[in-house]
């Protein structure tokens, strides 16, 4: 029986105490303000929105290059003889990081290491490893063909499903995604979009909701529990840091108003609150 790993990058969002559950290795991707190169998830969020009140400008993201990737799993290896490893990237439509890992893996002719691409950022990602994780556990003491398993855990993506909604669209303009023309429009009539993650693995905006949060939830959690017929086991709840104590326990209320066992909350990281900014509000899910 050989020893199986997983890793992923920051910007899957993992909560801690599942990074420990699950025993993952992350790799963190870059938040660059004033010309610094930070590790995400290695220093408080509220950096990242103190620089853009301070400065007005969003912080800019950075991919896991491919000499990191390169000396990464070189040291799982080396830490870890013989294992074998499945690395769950952040969506290849959504990042370079993927790419990166391909290419340090063709580079270095690694064995034995696996790249997966999620088709999803964020609680996304969350969802997507924990129940990778899942499946690994129920034939780890058996699986001979790894890369078979490999095939088998890619097919997950057509199976997590990913949506979140930003608060404001103030980072978003920063950010050059968003015209001003739109930007004053969304303010005057209080319109917030959704942003949908499509079978690509490419972030869009299709709806949009009107009103406070408090006020969008009950129909934008609802919206999303019709439309997919999600496993029941675990909801994932993500939210932006600031978002409202009462809108996060209205989350939780309708996950278990919906038959769900459990509910894990998936806080934004640097990646995503660069550019949705503080306090949105998603949903991620397993579907049958």
């Amino acid at each position: 029986m050989r020893e199986i790993l997983i890793s992923t990058e920051s910007g899957s969002d993992l909560p801690a105490s599942l990074v420990q559950k699950y025993q993952v290795h992350v790799i963190p991707m870059h938040i660059i303000m004033n010309g610094e190169s930070l590790d995400d998830g290695c220093f408080p969020i509220e950096r990242v929105f103190d620089y853009f009140e301070e400065t007005g400008r969003i912080p800019t993201t950075s991919a896991v290059n491919e000499g990191e990737y390169i000396d990464f799993f070189h040291k799982l290896q080396d830490e870890h003889p013989g294992c074998v490893i499945y690395h769950f990237a952040y969506s290849a439509a959504a990042s370079s990081t993927y790419d990166h890992a391909r290419l340090a893996l063709e580079e270095e002719g690694f064995q034995d290491v696996y790249l997966i691409d999620t088709k999803s950022v964020s609680g996304g990602c969350t969802a997507y490893i924990a129940e990778a994780y899942k499946m690994i556990q129920g034939c780890k003491d058996t699986v001979t063909d790894y890369a078979a398993l490999a095939e088998k855990l890619q097919a997950l993506s057509d199976h997590i499903e990913c949506q979140f909604i930003p608060a404001t669209l103030t980072y978003l303009r920063a950010g050059g995604r968003v015209s001003n023309a739109s930007y004053i429009a969304a303010n005057i009539l209080n319109l917030k979009p959704l942003i949908e993650i499509n079978s690509e693995g490419k972030l869009i905006a299709t709806k949009k909701y009107r009103g406070s949060m408090r006020r969008i939830v009950d129909k934008f959690y609802r919206d999303f529990l019709s439309r997919y017929d999600c496993e029941k086991d675990t909801l994932y709840l993500m939210y932006g840091k600031g978002l409202a104590q009462e809108v996060l326990d209205r989350m939780k209320e309708i996950a278990l108003e919906n038959g769900f066992q459990n509910t894990e909350y998936v806080m934004t990281g640097g990646t995503i609150s660069c550019h949705g900014g503080k306090g949105a509000m998603g949903i991620a899910a397993v579907t049958r």
